[in-house]
């Protein structure tokens, strides 16, 4: 298995690099950030990227947020995410493109080496490593969660110029984005919300009564 790692602590970078040499596995790249992920996994083709959550150089949310967009330029690259604990935002739209080869465990309950080994082999194999008090964060967090909740910022910012009465004409100007971009936004704000297409009601209104109440 060729792994890359990024992880901004050189001793667990290192002695994640050395943990996996003595399964027989290949460390290809090693970096202290997430800037530079996407080149080495267009360089390296690995089979597991493992990576932390908390990246230079803010250390909140870089290295889950490179998850995210690896995953979904690179779709299928199994990713498996090291983390000391649940960010539950990014970790459901991690999980919600689709748990195939994903991985999220917390550093502090990985408490046997080798199953640890065997969780990333089965995550670059496909399958899926979640720890139990992810899963039971972020079913909480579904539970909890506003339909409105689920829409992406600039979503919520096409929603919110709808509610001012901007046309999807208006709404591209001030993005400046494509009328095709505005109509797409829309779309998944329509789905969101789940407002399937109706004869008798008009979707833009009850999106837009559903966002000022």
């Amino acid at each position: 298995m060729r792994i890359v790692i990024a992880e901004d602590s050189v001793l667990l970078r290192e002695g994640i690099a050395r943990l996996l040499a003595e399964f027989g596995h290949e460390v290809v790249d090693a970096l202290g950030d997430a800037e530079g992920l996407a080149d080495s996994v267009i360089t390296h083709q690995p089979d597991l990227v493992i990576l932390d959550v908390r990246m230079p150089p803010t250390h909140t949310d870089e290295g889950l947020r490179a998850a995210v967009t690896l995953r979904r330029e690179r779709a299928g690259t199994p990713v498996l995410v090291l983390s000391q604990y649940v960010e539950e935002r990014y970790a459901t739209e991690l999980l919600e493109m689709g748990t195939a080869g994903v991985g999220y465990l917390l550093k502090e309950r990985v408490a046997d080496v080798r199953e640890f080994v065997e969780a990333a082999q089965r995550v670059a194999d496909g399958g899926t490593a979640l720890d139990p008090e992810v899963v039971g964060q972020l079913l909480v967090r579904s539970r909890q969660r506003r339909p409105l909740d689920t829409l992406t910022p600039r979503e919520t910012e096409v929603l919110s110029l709808m509610a001012q009465g901007r046309s999807n004409t208006a709404i591209a100007a001030m993005l400046v984005v494509s009328m095709g971009a505005v109509e797409k936004h829309i779309s998944s704000i329509f789905a969101k919300l789940d407002l399937p297409p109706s004869d008798t009601e008009h979707r833009r209104v009850l999106a837009v009564l559903r966002y000022l109440g």
